[in-house]
């Protein structure tokens, strides 16, 4: 079952009244040629069906069937969070599978909803799944898909029903308590002292399979382990064992899975064309970097699936409009900086929007209005003034904003340092940063600075990142430097301001009043997407040295704040955040921010005379 707040991967289902196929009208959709379902022979259709899927479990049996039938599948999710454009993932997916021929069913997984760690309250489920039904039709309706082979169930219709009930009791006595926990660790909320509601709700899932009659289940590879248990114990109770159909799991804006609970991460289903901009403008989005990119990622798996081709669309001096007709070619100019990120994003909102268009439409009538505020009341009024209600600087930083003021970097001293026991091109420091004892930050300096040059160095340091082992030390900060790229490459340690102290803690210009937070959650990926847009502005390098010249910097500057004229002196300039402007560095040097795996902070300056856009 597709956890709502768990669908990068995930989660088409409509709500329906009684446990029996509901036929509706097909939509107009766009189809390539050649690939009506009738048109296809039995390989073309197990094509078809598992194209961008990362795995399939018992593809020979889904051969088999498709040489006698159509193929039966099912798909659920949990109505928990409010559904958001990574549900165009498994919908792009639907869609191949009623190409293919196949009969389709789409569950409303209610009372999973519930068990999960009661992410739905039981009043609120019957609204839900009345929300989960009106916003999926819009967005079926929004990409064409047809629906003539979909039903459309909800889990309580047939999950309180007397033979499935004691099926539930039947297999709670086969599966071990060990064996059901594996199974949900990856999709039920995981918490100190779990209910035992979360380990019934992966033999629910699995139990589902029977009940809806279908050849396999379809959602994303995190199920896995659902889906082996499925495999495992179905036998025992005298079923049969069905396929499974994975997709990968797709990142969200901040590159991590996209969820209904981290608001950064997901852009809602009715977000405005502002909020759209917005939220594309934060997404992390690192030039080059293919990896954990959910900006990429929703052009391969959702708009090439839909619309068979995806169009660049950019100034003339940056290279003009470009149509791409496969993702590779995309992914590969990507790759090669051949498409800047913010051309990228402003490519992927005109799409974005054109699907949520009709969705916004249809939300604007009083009725939907009201479900929507109905089934997700707002936190501030149902809990205002309750237990554990944040005050106003609290606690830290907002999780839902991304200001710099949440990094807590300080001047710190290395006050001791040596090689790493286990690994030659790291050093073990210790750094004073103005607590009782010196952290212990590991990084990977052997090559570039001598043991002689750190020790009793004042350097700056990230001090708010979760621990990390680094070759079996726990390495509690980071320590930030600068890099300049060539023959040889030089790297070294950024300086604090002159007569800073240990401890203290530089800021921001113009978020000097905020407050860091204790530890950054490393899954809202907070500090990845602060510093991937980092960039220093326009400079004149005069006779200094690149090295001693960046050796000046030691203030972050939100862009829009301050932006120095052409040819500054050097030693006036300070880091700034992009938040998506063009800047050109005639006759001068380009440095971009990249964090490496040793926890350091590496600063890449390529040659003057280089034409640079910022990564926003």
């Amino acid at each position: 079952m597709q956890p709502a707040d768990r669908s990068t991967r995930a989660a088409v289902s409509l709500l329906r009244d009684s446990f029996c196929e509901h036929q509706f009208t097909a939509s107009c959709v766009t189809r390539p040629p050649g690939i009506m379902a009738g048109q296809l022979g039995p390989e073309e259709k197990f094509n078809l069906i598992t194209r961008n899927l990362q795995e399939v479990l018992g593809e020979e049996k889904l051969k088999q069937v498709l040489q006698e039938r159509e193929l039966k599948v099912y798909w659920g999710t949990a109505t928990t969070g409010k559904p958001h454009v990574a549900y165009f993932v498994p919908m792009s997916k639907i869609a191949d599978f009623l190409r293919a021929g196949c009969e389709v069913t789409i569950l409303f997984a209610d009372l999973h909803a519930y068990l999960d760690n009661m992410k739905a309250p039981w009043e609120l489920l019957e609204l839900r799944v009345k929300y989960y039904e009106q916003v999926i039709k819009a967005m079926l309706e929004s990409i064409g898909v047809p629906l003539e082979k979909l039903r459309f169930i909800k889990g309580t219709d047939f999950q309180l029903g007397r033979e499935y009930t004691l099926d539930v009791y039947r297999l709670s006595s086969m599966v071990t308590e060990h064996d059901a926990k594996k199974a949900g660790a990856e999709v039920v909320k995981q918490v100190e002292h779990p209910l035992l509601s979360g380990l019934l709700y992966p033999g629910l899932q699995a139990l589902d399979e029977e009940y809806l009659k279908v050849d396999a289940q379809f959602g994303g590879v995190d199920q896995r382990k659902i889906f082996t248990l499925a495999e495992k114990y179905l036998p025992s109770l005298g079923y049969a064992k069905r396929s499974h159909l994975m997709n990968p799991m797709v990142p969200g804006l901040t590159g991590a899975k996209m969820s209904s609970s981290e608001e950064e991460s997901k852009i809602d289903l009715l977000d405005s064309k502002e909020d759209v901009k917005k939220k594309l403008k934060k997404a992390f989005c690192e030039p080059g970097n293919i990896h954990n990119n959910g900006v990429l990622s929703f052009v391969k798996y959702v708009l090439f699936p839909l619309q068979g081709e995806f169009s660049i669309k950019r100034d003339p001096k940056w290279g003009g409009d470009k149509v791409y007709a496969d993702f590779e070619e995309v992914e590969k100019d990507f790759e090669g900086e051949m498409i800047h990120p913010g051309d990228l994003k402003a490519s992927v909102e005109v799409a974005l929007n054109q699907l949520l268009e009709p969705i916004r439409k249809k939300f604007q009538s009083p009725e939907l209005r009201k479900l929507t505020n109905s089934a997700y009341p707002d936190p501030s009024k149902t809990k205002a003034g309750g237990k554990g209600a944040k005050t106003a600087g609290g606690g830290g930083g907002d999780d839902d904003e991304l200001a710099p003021s949440r990094l807590d970097i300080r001047v710190g001293k290395i006050v001791s340092v040596e090689k790493h026991p286990d690994a030659d091109s790291l050093y073990l420091e210790k750094i004073d940063v103005g607590e009782p004892e010196p952290r212990t930050v590991v990084s990977g300096l052997v090559a570039y600075v001598s043991q002689e040059d750190l020790q009793d160095r004042a350097v700056l340091v990230l001090c708010n990142l979760k621990p990390q082992k680094m070759r079996g030390i726990e390495s509690q900060a980071m320590l930030l430097c600068a890099s300049i790229e060539g023959e040889p490459r030089r790297v070294e340690p950024l300086d604090p301001p002159e007569g800073s102290s240990p401890g203290d803690r530089v800021f921001v210009e113009g978020y000097e009043s905020g407050k860091a937070d204790e530890k950054l959650n490393p899954k809202k990926k907070v500090w990845e997407r602060l510093q991937a847009d980092l960039k220093i502005s326009e400079m004149s390098l005069g006779t200094r040295s690149p090295v001693d010249l960046l050796r000046d910097i030691v203030r972050l500057v939100p862009v829009g704040r301050y932006l120095p004229p052409h040819n500054t002196p050097f030693s006036c300039l300070r880091l700034e955040r992009f938040t998506g402007c063009e800047i050109s560095l005639q006759d001068s040097m380009r440095v971009t921010l990249w964090p490496l795996p040793w926890c350091q902070f590496f600063l890449t300056v390529q040659p003057p005379g280089i034409t640079v856009r910022s990564a926003g």
